[in-house]
């Protein structure tokens, strides 16, 4: 196999035209080398183990708990602070105060002097300082309707109502998961030779899956104070469609922008995936599992509700599509030599339904997409070799950036908006130019605009002449110019979109980086924050090591409900009395 890799591997690559434009990157869906995937592989295959160390939540369920976690190499602990809160205090935005649940996932052990520093600042969030043995530190908020239904059913015997559920598809949801050296915690460079967590983001990804397995301790432990004997568990099914909800709003899509190489790097990463299943063959040894997570597709976009019409829109369209492939899905098979073949037949469909079965397709293809998954880390430095002629500048410009250089700036249209950080907000907003206050502290994120004049300004000058010398006269060039070298000679480069344009969503960069890390269920609350669930049908912390549930969660659907109804009930057994 390794000889026909080589063959095939780069040249059936899509092209960045394709890939990188915002209709696409805000149609993808989670695949097998998303984050949440690639680290409950990891921790099956590492046999990373997760127990309760300590469990100090009074009746009422306000507290602390601790959970350790032990790999190969090292131990950490999630310690989680759950506050009694007022329901106007219950707030999503950056600005908030108050959280029903803060939490820390820190390297090491935690003795009484560490717990109490944690307890002292970790619910305070950015205006606490924590000690850089903390890898990352997070907040959450209960959905208060599914929170008490749930422990309500369960006091009584009963299993939760399905669709109360299915509306929300979580427990609790994270309104900030912070890494990276952030309010003094530990910087990723400390991380870089961890082999738990060198790859971006994986530290934060596990204690949100940590904090799955404690969202549903709550409950339970809940359940018994108020129920007693009769409190039963949570039907295993309805425990892993439960996953963790995120609120994400504009302060998501700048680092999408201003960080293009690592963008770069994940989708080139994901296309070189891509590329190898595409050149495979579809052999009819493929129909029933393709058929298979298909169904499971269209299940779950029938369970997706959202309140966004534009979106609903797309996701209604997408399930006529998928339908229309099933029933053609035989003779599709039969009648192409490679699923590159196929896809291209299949472009008349829509872009949510082609990246669907996308997402399908890579999922028959363990051996020869998992690989990638840990190739998502990439250096930052943005540089232009010497030598280099305006000629040679010009040529990157054609051929990676038509999209910037071909837009018309003098129109309003592609300079409607301006980007700039509130203050009272503490995030990113945008602004409507020439109408609202603020155009003068707009953040530089007008990529394709200062390509633009780059381009224009290039254009008057002689060819031969040195990129050296052409900085040296026009020193506002040089980060853009950079820029451009950079990201033109990668395989995917800058994201095509000119977010200044008066109908550029920003909800395509959300989902896009969403995406890669594996959540679900997308539900735009407007065209600026949206909701997602991660870890929705992933298998529960004492089942990663079952092959039949590590590794088979793609778009998770409800169980059904003769299978809720046929199960018994069984006793809540949560080791709470540690």
């Amino acid at each position: 196999m390794g000889a026909h890799r080589s063959t095939y591997m780069e040249a059936t690559m899509r092209d960045a035209a394709t890939v990188m434009a915002a209709e696409r990157l805000g149609a993808m869906h989670q695949n097998r080398i998303s984050f949440v995937r690639s680290l409950i592989r990891n921790m099956a295959s590492q046999n990373w183990q997760v127990t309760k160390q300590e469990w100090k939540l009074c009746q009422r369920g306000y507290g602390h708990v601790i959970y350790k976690l032990t790999t190969p190499e090292h131990v950490y602990h999630l310690v989680v602070f759950c506050d009694e809160i007022a329901d106007d205090d219950r707030n999503d935005r950056v600005i908030a105060e108050k959280w029903d649940v803060t939490f820390a996932l820190v390297q090491g052990d935690v003795d009484v002097t560490l717990l109490e520093r944690l307890r002292a600042n970790v619910p305070l969030q950015e205006a606490g300082r924590n000690p850089n043995n903390v890898l990352v530190l997070a907040r959450a908020n209960k959905s208060v309707r599914v929170f008490k239904h749930i422990v309500h059913a369960l006091s009584q015997g009963k299993q939760p109502e399905p669709k109360e559920l299915a509306e929300v598809g979580y427990i609790l949801r994270t309104t900030a998961v912070y890494g990276n050296g952030k309010f003094g915690i530990a910087d990723f460079k400390l991380l870089e030779n961890n082999p738990d967590f060198s790859q971006s983001f994986s530290a934060q990804m596990c204690a949100v899956y940590m904090l799955r397995e404690f969202s549903l301790d709550w409950v339970h432990y809940l359940a018994l104070q108020q129920g007693g004997d009769k409190a039963v568990a949570l039907y295993r099914g309805l425990q892993r469609y439960l996953g963790v909800g995120n609120a994400t709003g504009l302060g998501m899509a700048p680092y999408l922008i201003n960080h293009p190489c690592i963008v770069d790097q994940w989708m080139t990463s994901r296309e070189r995936a891509i590329a190898r299943v595409f050149a495979m063959p579809p052999e009819a040894s493929l129909y029933a599992p393709l058929q298979g997570l298909l169904k499971k597709a269209l299940c779950h976009l029938e369970e997706v509700t959202t309140i966004n019409e534009y979106q609903d829109k797309l996701n209604h369209q997408a399930i006529e599509d998928i339908k229309q492939l099933l029933s053609e899905l035989t003779k599709l098979m039969a009648s192409h030599p490679t699923w590159a073949s196929l896809i291209e037949q299949k472009k008349v469909v829509s872009v949510e339904a082609q990246e669907i079965l996308t997402s399908c397709l890579i999922e028959l293809y363990p051996s020869l997409v998992d690989e990638f998954a840990s190739q998502m880390n990439t250096d930052e430095t943005l540089s232009i070799p010497g030598g280099k002629k305006i000629q040679d500048l010009l040529d990157v410009l054609q051929k990676k950036y038509r999209w910037a250089i071909d837009a018309d700036y003098s129109l309003a249209e592609n300079n409607y908006w301006f980007w700039y950080r509130s203050r009272d907000k503490e995030e990113p907003r945008l602004g409507v130019r020439g109408e609202e206050a603020g155009e003068e502290k707009e953040l530089p994120l007008d990529i394709g605009k200062q390509v633009n004049r780059l381009y224009h300004a290039l254009l008057g000058c002689d060819v031969e002449m040195s990129v050296a010398e052409f900085l040296l006269q026009n020193s506002a060039y040089r980060s853009i110019t950079r820029r451009v070298w950079t990201l033109g000679n990668r395989a995917m480069g800058d994201i095509q979109m000119n977010v200044l344009r008066k109908d550029a969503l920003p909800m395509h960069l959300l989902r896009c980086k969403l995406a890669i890390f594996g959540a679900t269920k997308f539900d735009p609350r407007s065209d600026r924050w949206v909701r997602v669930t991660f870890f929705q049908g992933a298998p529960l912390l004492d089942e990663i090591h079952d092959p039949k549930l590590s590794d088979t969660w793609i778009f998770p659907s409800m169980p059904l409900r003769d299978e809720i109804a046929q199960s018994d009930n069984q006793k809540i057994n949560g080791g709470f009395a540690l």
